[in-house]
């Protein structure tokens, strides 16, 4: 897939997380073709309630930047209703409208840019993306899942049958984890497992003092590194395993929810909840934690789920203990899975016992690398040349 031009559409904006899988599937095709990616369209309800809040929009801000040799960003001005609380013939009726308001917007920024022969590329966006390939008329529909979105509450009502429905569209399905593949497989033969890639640019191995937020006794400590959330993370169990050992530093570090704010976590004083860092400040928490963790709760939306940290953890030579859902059975080898409380507290003790041990850690990174970007993309490309 050289010298194409690709449009791309993800629920995440240009630069809002560089360490999205959009933003570095975009890096890796920009290497060889022009990429327009298409910043998320407000609708009408958030709009509103950003002007209540005070928030106002850069009125100065260009409608298409050049970030970088062959990215184009479109700022879309376009506002599309918010209609998730319809019922079923509605919102399909209005879904149309707002895909239409929005094709037309990405037509004039493909003509201005003057691409040609243009490849559709969605990350996840099934609610925005359902009509854009008959609006916008693409020479080749590719269709990415890496999330099951449609078991979220937000998207529970229509979720699955945009999604269902958006994958018959596809010319091409990839999915981030061979569960998320096998569930759009009954909707469309050309759907690929395309594997996971992570951003190691941002992780160093360099030997640093701990961060000043960090816990400075001597404790062994136990650490997670993600969205602290309680449709994802199993708040009770970690209720009761802090609550019991006292004797291990509990360490989280990320944007926390108001469960997790309000529960008997926040009032323990072995528990240390750090907020949000940089993504290039990651690695330096990582690095004095002495088992890393992925306490996941057991839902739909987890099962399938590739959690990018576990990589992450990997690649600084931690132990890892993490949920046993269908998907980590793949990192069995490298990861310590648990199916209750109890094989949660065994599994960080045997984790504590591998803290040091040299031929462990290089297993780990050696595995965690494996895992590219440019993997990745080589995988979307073969699949396109094996149709």
């Amino acid at each position: 897939m050289n010298g194409r031009d690709i449009v791309m559409m993800s629920l995440q904006n240009w630069g809002e997380s560089l360490g999205s899988n959009s933003y570095n599937l975009a890096i890796e095709f920009a290497r060889n073709n022009r990429v327009l990616y298409i910043n998320r369209a407000p609708d009408r309800i958030s709009q509103i309630k950003s002007v209540l809040k005070g928030e106002k929009k850069d009125s100065n801000e260009h409608w298409i930047t050049n970030p970088q040799e062959n990215i184009f960003v479109l700022h879309t001005k376009t506002v599309l209703e918010s209609i998730n609380k319809l019922p079923s013939f509605v919102f399909d009726y209005m879904n149309r409208l707002n895909g239409k308001k929005l094709a037309a917007e990405i037509k004039h920024a493909i003509e201005k840019l003057d691409f040609k022969s243009n490849i559709l590329f969605i990350d996840n966006d099934f609610f925005r993306g359902q009509y854009l390939k008959e609006f916008l008329r693409p020479s080749l529909f590719i269709y990415y899942i890496r999330d099951n979105l449609r078991i979220h509450p937000y998207f529970k009502k229509h979720g699955q049958s945009c999604e269902e429905s958006i994958a018959t569209k596809a010319d091409l399905i990839v999915a981030n984890s061979p569960y998320l593949a096998e569930l759009l497989q009954p909707f469309n033969e050309h759907t690929h497992d395309i594997g996971q890639g992570c951003d190691f640019s941002l992780f160093h191995t360099d030997r640093i003092e701990k961060p000043d937020d960090f816990p400075a006794n001597q404790k062994p400590t136990i650490g997670y590194v993600g969205n602290i959330v309680s449709y994802r993370l199993d708040l009770k169990m970690l209720e009761l395993i802090c609550t019991k050992r006292q004797d291990w530093n509990w360490v989280f570090v990320g944007p926390t929810d108001d469960a997790f704010q309000r529960s008997l976590l926040s009032k323990l004083p072995h528990v240390h909840f750090l907020g949000t860092k940089n993504e290039n400040e990651l690695w330096k928490y990582i690095q004095h934690m002495d088992v890393c963790i992925n306490p996941q709760l057991k839902n739909e939306l987890t099962e399938g789920n590739y959690p990018r940290k576990i990589d992450e953890y990997l690649y600084m030579g931690k132990p890892v203990v993490a949920a046993k859902t269908a998907f980590m059975k793949y990192f069995s080898e490298y990861a310590l899975l648990y199916t209750d409380l109890t094989g949660f507290e065994t599994q960080i003790e045997i984790g504590l016992k591998k803290t040091s041990d040299e031929s462990d850690i290089q297993k780990r990174k050696a595995f965690a690398s494996s895992h590219s970007w440019p993997s990745c993309a080589e995988k979307i490309y073969d699949a396109l040349n094996a149709q």
